[in-house]
């Protein structure tokens, strides 16, 4: 019987509870993992200028393998090329994509380096799961080392199209990568069909339907498998911490007001900065529900040595202190800004209380919070769900109220309208959302992955 082998750049070890750590990865990858044998292979978070071996934590049916890499490997491979070219041109951002040769060159050698560790681990028999934008090139060095195993590759970012794919500086040598790969993974079919179109219209490789690829000497498969969230076990939890300390507080510190809520990483992905130009808007446009509401934006700050990253935390506060100094009173401040981490529990607690979730990305693989505030509602009496058309999730949960988050007209319209909404469409819209999260629960996401990926013949234990 064959073993699951995951490889991403992170290594997700669960807390002392079980718990999976924060972040759409982490929690959809753990869910695959839980219930099979298998390994976990990646970056421990530490450098080192001489990587020690690998260090491995054995939690039963699974082991966690864990490396360092040198401080020049992770400027170059992660501060570098992952996140200053690939992650802006994949989000469509072209113009903050900094591209140097040095960068790809450690990108480069830090999955030649992951080939490395990993090889000796591997078994003739391992399905292999390889996840996101950092390990790319990583099938052709392990394919240069002899591995014959079925390799999968899950991509959790969008995919562009062609004409931004072919701005990436040697975006042959990267993207064409994938083609060692037996099966390529994406969030949505558009993401899908711009993957399929680059291939063709660029690489030259040959489709007869879309889904089965052909490059030179190699086969493989694109599929659009979208990440779903354990909605039965967040809704629990949200119902569990509705009577806790944080609702307790947060709901005596509304003294009555609507409450409008965002949560989301602090990247100028997540269109933050537009969206609370599209609040603005709305206070300007309706003054008559001045101190009628009360928006709560968490946006933990990640990537703080990048400069994009301390640009839009700095823009941001000041954006904060901008309208709460126009708009604020002695006795109301209409947005409030939190910038740190809390847990689930948290979350849960506090996407229950809100009116409205406001989950307005500029682009967006999935977005896994939109569905989680979908899973918190009280289904007798929910709060809507606004929803960039942009946002992956856009394409399942289309009961949402689908923004433009680029026109703060129409954000400040949608506001508007979640507001006024009358309870029988709040509940229907709800209803309609919640079937589309039990219809594709974040188990079958890996289970249909990995049995794409597999010989018919082939099990896991």
């Amino acid at each position: 019987m064959s073993r699951l082998v995951v490889i991403s750049n992170r290594v997700a070890i669960p807390d002392e509870q079980g718990h999976p750590a924060p972040g759409g990865l982490a929690v959809a990858v753990h869910a695959s993992l839980q219930d099979r044998a298998g390994l976990w292979f990646g970056w421990s978070g530490q450098v080192a200028e001489a990587p020690a071996a690998p260090a491995t934590l054995d939690d039963g049916r699974l082991c966690y393998v864990l490396t360092d890499v040198r401080p020049q490997d992770f400027q170059e491979y992660y501060n570098g090329f992952a996140n200053r070219v690939l992650w802006p041109i994949l989000h469509y951002r072209v113009d903050l994509a900094e591209f140097k040769e040095a960068d790809l060159k450690g990108y480069l050698r830090v999955n030649e380096f992951f080939a490395e560790r990993l090889g000796p681990l591997i078994a003739e028999d391992d399905i292999l799961w390889v996840h996101d934008y950092h390990l790319i090139p990583l099938a052709v060095a392990l394919r240069a080392r002899g591995h014959g195993n079925r390799i999968g590759f899950f991509l959790h970012i969008p995919m562009p199209p062609p004409e931004l794919l072919a701005t990436l500086p040697h975006h042959r040598e990267v993207l064409g990568a994938l083609s060692e790969y037996n099966l390529i993974g994406l969030q949505t079919a558009g993401d899908v069909s711009n993957l399929g179109r680059y291939l063709t219209q660029v690489l030259g490789a040959s489709s007869s339907d879309g889904e089965h690829y052909h490059l030179g000497s190699q086969h493989f498969r694109l599929g659009a498998f979208p990440v779903g969230i354990d909605a039965e076990g967040f809704r629990k939890l949200a119902e569990q911490t509705a009577d806790g300390a944080l609702a307790e507080a947060l709901g005596s510190s509304l003294e009555g007001r609507a409450l409008l809520v965002g949560v989301d990483r602090l990247d100028y992905s997540k269109g933050i900065g537009n969206r609370l130009e599209g609040y603005e808007r709305f206070l300007e446009l309706h003054p008559e529900w001045h101190g009628r509401v009360s928006y709560l934006q968490i946006a933990p700050s990640s990537r703080s040595d990048i400069p994009e990253y301390i640009e839009i935390d700095a823009a941001v506060s000041a954006k904060v202190g901008h309208i709460n100094g126009r708009f604020g009173t002695a006795s109301w401040v209409p947005l409030r800004y939190v910038n740190r981490n809390h847990s689930r529990e948290d979350i849960a607690s506090i996407m229950r209380l809100a009116r409205i979730g406001l989950v307005t990305p500029l682009r967006d693989g999935m977005n896994l919070v939109a569905k989680e505030y979908v899973a918190a509602q009280n289904p007798a009496d929910p709060g809507v769900l606004i929803l960039s058309q942009f946002a992956g999730a856009a394409a399942e949960l289309d009961a949402a109220l689908i923004v433009n988050p680029h026109d703060r007209d129409a954000l400040a319209e949608a506001l508007v309208r979640a507001l006024q909404m009358p309870l029988a469409e709040r509940c229907a819209r709800h209803q309609a959302s919640y079937e589309v999260l039990l219809a594709n629960p974040i188990g079958s996401w890996g289970t249909n992955f990995i049995e794409a990926l597999m010989p018919a013949e082939v099990g896991l234990v």
